[in-house]
């Protein structure tokens, strides 16, 4: 079966990946990365590394920049720390890091990023023969393309692709827009998604007159992607050869790390012991319940799939507590937004189906009666029969 591969953005991520069933994270140090929105990791690498390593999962580091010429020199000792701390692969998308790479630390397996653009079998083949032990291939690629590639590859050279999230209007994640509009570079982690935004035309010599152009009344989104969804055709990605199925999203919340991961790990576990049969109903569910917009198949049939969207994202959902523990038939909380007695919670454990619970006799810490719990990490329990998962996610339609 392929590998479940879910990002960290944190230690609050990665432990939500880890505990909703992925095989691998993938994180970001110091510097070096593709994201600098999450708080990624400094110091806590080593925690992190150890944490996720003792629950059976591997750590992928990005080291996915277009490095300059000024930043060369503090590379090696980066990849040195990350090595004592662990680390399984590097991420890599530069010619030099990998060479570098090699010499710093030979002893780690390199990963060539998306960022490198590769569509066909002679270009993963060079990279084999540099030393890269796996190739995520480009987004723009069709199943029959990518089983083209695998076909004409060494077998233990691994291809891993993206299954699920945020989708650039670029080639493979490589773009201008954000450096030209607003100086952040998106080629080094800094991108403020112009593609999102909305757009109206305007005709020089007419300033302040907006032309007719939109899709909707409040502008154009000319460049907004699909998010890529492929929870039911991960046999046809298997098939196809890929080896590591990629979650997109270091920078999302920890609960959107903890559904997505889960409904891919329940749905691959599902594959694997159901191969004919389709994905049961609610695991495809648990997605619309995670901030996103309209899903799509991305390349993988072909481009009449990848279109924009008019509109930004749909929010359905939202956790209104996690739970830490069950006690003599109280569930123990920590609470992340607002909610009241009487409410019904839809509740979903780390490898599990969902649930429903009512939100009965609510008390704080001291075992006092409330009517509201609207304090964010404020410590509640509720009255709840049956033992619940530490990490189960409490939600109501937002």
């Amino acid at each position: 079966m392929a590998e479940l591969l879910s990002p960290a953005g944190d230690m609050e991520r990665l432990k939500s990946s880890v505990l909703f069933g992925a095989d691998a994270v993938y994180l970001g140090g110091s510097s070096f990365g593709m994201r600098t929105a999450p708080k990624n990791f400094g110091d806590d690498l080593r925690e992190a590394v150890t944490y996720a390593h003792a629950h059976g999962v591997q750590v992928y580091l990005t080291c996915n920049i277009l490095p300059h010429s000024d930043e060369i020199q503090r590379l090696p000792g980066f990849l040195q720390n990350a090595a004592d701390c662990g680390v399984d692969a590097f991420i890599i998308s530069d010619l030099g890091a990998l060479t570098i790479a090699k010499q710093a630390a030979p002893q780690v397996p390199v990963h060539i990023s998306t960022q490198a653009g590769i569509v066909n079998y002679a270009t993963a083949n060079v990279f084999y023969e540099m030393g890269a032990s796996r190739v995520i291939l480009a987004r723009e690629l069709s199943l029959e393309e990518i089983s083209t590639i695998r076909a004409k590859t060494p077998s233990d050279l691994e291809i891993e692709t993206f299954v699920h999230g945020s989708m650039c209007v670029s080639f493979s994640g490589r773009c201008l827009l954000s450096s030209y509009l607003t100086g952040r570079d998106a080629n080094r982690g800094d991108c403020a998604q112009p593609c999102r935004w909305k757009y109206r035309l305007v005709e020089e010599n007419r300033p302040g007159e907006f032309l007719p152009i939109e899709e909707q009344d409040g502008g154009t989104y000319i460049l907004n992607a699909e998010d890529l969804c492929m929870i039911e055709h991960l046999s046809q990605l298997e098939q196809a050869g890929v080896t590591s199925f990629k979650i997109e999203g270091r920078a999302k919340s920890a609960y959107y790390t903890s559904v997505v991961t889960g409904a891919y790990r329940a749905a691959m576990d599902f594959t694997r012991d159901h191969p004919e049969d389709p994905i049961p109903a609610w695991i495809v569910e648990e997605l619309d319940k995670v901030s996103h917009r309209p899903y799509g198949t991305g390349f993988y049939f072909g481009q009449a799939s990848q279109e924009t969207v008019k509109g930004g994202y749909t929010r359905n959902y939202q956790v209104i507590a996690v739970a830490e523990g069950w006690e003599e038939g109280r569930l123990l909380l920590t609470q992340r937004n607002r909610f009241f007695p009487g409410e019904e919670a839809d509740c979903l454990p780390p490898r599990g189906k969902p649930f429903f619970l009512t939100i009965e006799d609510l008390r704080d810490e001291e075992g006092n009666a409330v009517e509201a719990a609207p304090h964010p990490m404020q410590r509640l329990s509720v009255r709840c029969e049956h033992p619940v998962q530490p990490g189960t996610l409490l939600r109501k339609k937002a």
